[in-house]
């Protein structure tokens, strides 16, 4: 088919193009260079740039998209790798409250007992907060099995409640992605920040996420009345239901 000038299709990356935190398939990479061939196409991640392009193959794969929005879209990138804006969380917070936001996150996990702790509690981004309970350095054994923990015992959800409590003061917004973390920034700083480098050029904006019920990380971005939301499942699911929109 043509490529349809109106339309464009955005997409998550943890559970949507790639298992969680797993490396994208060849079958599905070859599958979504056909599907570029359609229709346009953009990467809307909550994670930053480099470690987005590690799941998708490296840089040069990731620079194949039309638009990468990293970190939720504060980081906005076009095709070939020109940057359309970059927001800071730093300067939006200051040094005071981000300490005490901080602090307060580390005294909570120092308490917090768990199958395993590793390294990286706390990773600081461009445009947001991330907040790992067992810790970034964890091995995937262990990532897995943090993820299966927090199914039965919401450390994540748990820790989420007290912070909203804490902070309600500095309307921060948190997002819950992924296996093993959650995600802390400024309200509107959700990824629908994305849609203002897009809104004006795309009739029709198509968006696939796995985590789009409420607290997910795609739940603002799917319920967004410029968008028409998908939910998935797998890169599988994403798959079909892109064979099924595109007719491909």
């Amino acid at each position: 088919m043509e490529k349809t000038s109106d339309m464009i299709c955005l997409f998550d990356v943890d559970g949507t193009l790639t298992a969680p935190r797993k490396i994208i398939t060849d079958e599905m990479s070859e599958f979504m260079f056909q599907v570029r061939k359609n229709v346009t196409c953009g990467l809307v991640g909550g994670s930053d740039l480099n470690k987005i392009a590690e799941q998708l193959g490296g840089m040069d794969a990731v620079m194949q998209f039309d638009y990468v929005f990293s970190e939720n879209g504060l980081v906005a990138h076009k095709k070939g790798g020109d940057i359309l804006a970059k927001q800071s969380i730093q300067n939006y917070m200051g040094e005071e409250k981000l300490q005490r936001f901080i602090n307060f996150a580390l005294r909570y996990m120092s308490e917090l007992s768990l199958p395993v702790k590793r390294g990286t509690f706390i990773e600081f981004r461009s445009g947001l907060i991330n907040v790992c309970p067992v810790g970034r350095s964890c091995s995937q054994e262990e990532r897995d099995q943090f993820g299966e923990y927090d199914k039965e015992h919401n450390i994540r959800k748990k820790f989420v409640a007290k912070l909203e409590e804490e902070f309600s003061d500095m309307g921060l917004v948190f997002s819950i992605g992924g296996q093993i973390s959650f995600d802390v920034f400024p309200k509107g700083w959700d990824k629908t920040y994305c849609l203002r480098f897009i809104e004006k050029d795309f009739k029709n904006i198509h968006f696939f996420g796995d985590k789009t019920s409420k607290g997910g990380n795609d739940c603002e971005i799917f319920e967004d009345s410029r968008t028409i939301g998908y939910t998935v499942t797998s890169p599988e699911d994403t798959k079909a239901k892109l064979k099924t929109l595109l007719c491909i």
